[in-house]
């Protein structure tokens, strides 16, 4: 049954605190320096023979800087830079792939940024040549990239489709002028319709929209605006962002005036008033913050039990490990989590002395992967069979997660779940609340003497 959603603004202002957002468990600010090169090519050689594989490419590049954003970028209008990043890339792909028995299937791939389409045509073809030089792409997979409609030309869309991508990501956040100049992101209606018509046109399977709520001068007028322009393109998938105001953390946040950014109870009325939008149009909640078409995949693979969370979101195939190539790239294969390099120059140098860039990583116990698929069936399904659990993990769910059931009856009382004879089931009300849910099996948050910083829940 398709997942509906219930704005309880009671419910949010009393649990909006802040707290992972659980692409991965443990979160990545978990990992350590310990897990190194050695670590990441051993357990890769574990991989089963035949096993599926998702690909992950970070292309750092952009040619503006838009102020909110907390990504790990590089803003440059120097176009040599992405070529000679292309050669490091493949040159990771074939350390990583030496590792890896054959045939390496690979049947989902993304590109994130950065901004993915800052690279050349040439530049796409050398990498997508140099891809499946090392891996097989198979037919029906699902391939994505992340595109900014303001760089990308119909021929472009285009070039894409012949490459083999059948899944496309539009940045757009708003279309409200004035926002846009207070974040630098001028972006207008005709070019993001423009990409959008020609992806359909060249027979991308879902396209996505991303928005962002809580950015500068946004008001429910404003916003409402936005959504009715976005509603009527009719996107297969449509991401609405919190956006969380951390300048002392992302420094191009700083150029933001806070004295701009909408108050919480304006910030919340935005939310509710998309929720309600996107509920009339038909959309259905998938989690956290995005939205489906009852048709769309994502949609389907959650009736049906196969949606997961890794590190790009929602996805629809659970069986994958991960590999990730890039700067700050991180992967999820062979029972560990590992990441590259953040800084560029030392991703290069690592690979100019014949090393994989691995900055840090972990290797999963066995509670690890036992918490880590209770969270993940939380945010995907709200709901979670004890049963299951002590079948796939021969563990007493009752024994085993005593101070977790009696933690989560603050919870129940509050209205965000209920605990059944035979499992937990997330209400309507908790379903926007699922990360305080998931928070409660957090091994480590609860053991935590440092002080982390997360975005707040909403």
């Amino acid at each position: 049954m398709a997942q509906t959603i219930c704005f309880d603004s009671g419910l949010i202002r009393r649990f909006d605190v802040p707290g992972p957002r659980y692409t991965s468990y443990p979160t990545a600010d978990r990992f350590g320096d310990g897990f190194d090169e050695q670590a990441l090519t051993s357990h890769l050689s574990t991989i089963p023979v035949g096993q599926n594989l998702s690909l992950y490419f970070h292309i750092p590049f952009c040619n503006t800087i838009c102020y909110y954003c907390g990504c790990n970028k590089i803003i440059t209008k120097d176009r040599s830079l992405s070529a000679r990043y292309i050669d490091y890339l493949k040159r990771e792909m074939a350390m990583q792939a030496a590792s890896l028995a054959s045939p390496r299937k690979v049947v989902q791939m993304h590109w994130g940024g950065g901004t993915p389409t800052f690279l050349s045509a040439e530049e796409i073809r050398t990498l997508m040549q140099g891809i499946r030089q090392h891996f097989e792409l198979q037919p029906d997979g699902e391939y994505s990239i992340e595109v900014d409609p303001r760089k990308v030309t119909r021929e472009m869309v285009a070039l894409l489709a012949e490459e083999g991508f059948n899944r496309m990501s539009l940045g757009v956040q708003d279309f409200d002028p004035l926002v846009q100049k207070a974040v630098n992101r001028i972006q207008s209606v005709e070019e993001t319709r423009l990409v959008l018509d020609a992806a359909r046109e060249y027979g991308f399977r879902s396209i996505s929209i991303d928005l962002i709520y809580g950015l500068p001068h946004q008001n429910v007028e404003r916003f409402a605006r936005t959504l009715d322009t976005v509603l009527a393109m009719q996107p297969d998938r449509l991401a609405l962002y919190n956006y969380a105001h951390l300048p002392s953390r992302f420094m191009p946040q700083r150029r933001i005036n806070a004295e701009d950014l909408p108050v919480p109870d304006e910030k919340l009325q935005i939310l509710s008033l998309a929720i309600r939008k996107l509920g009339d149009a038909g959309y259905v909640f998938i989690g956290m913050d995005h939205f489906a078409r009852p048709d769309d995949e994502l949609a389907v693979a959650q009736r049906e039990g196969r949606l997961q969370r890794n590190f790009q979101g929602y996805s629809t195939h659970a069986e994958c490990d991960l590999l990730a190539f890039g700067v700050s790239s991180i992967g999820n294969a062979g029972g560990t989590f590992s990441q590259n390099q953040r800084d560029i120059e030392a991703y290069y140098a690592a690979l100019d002395a014949g090393h994989l860039p691995v900055m840090r990583g972990w290797v999963l116990s066995d509670d690890d992967k036992l918490r880590n698929h209770i969270i993940q069936t939380l945010m995907c399904h709200f709901s979670l069979s004890f049963a299951a659990v002590e079948a796939s993990f021969g563990i007493r769910f009752r024994e085993y997660f005593v101070d977790e059931l009696d933690n989560l009856r603050g919870l129940e009382e509050a209205g965000l779940l209920t605990i059944e004879e035979n499992g937990l089931l997330v209400t309507e009300a908790g379903r926007m609340l699922v990360r305080i849910i998931a928070m409660v099996f957090d091994h480590y948050l609860h053991q935590d003497q440092q002080q982390r910083r997360y975005s707040r829940v909403i």
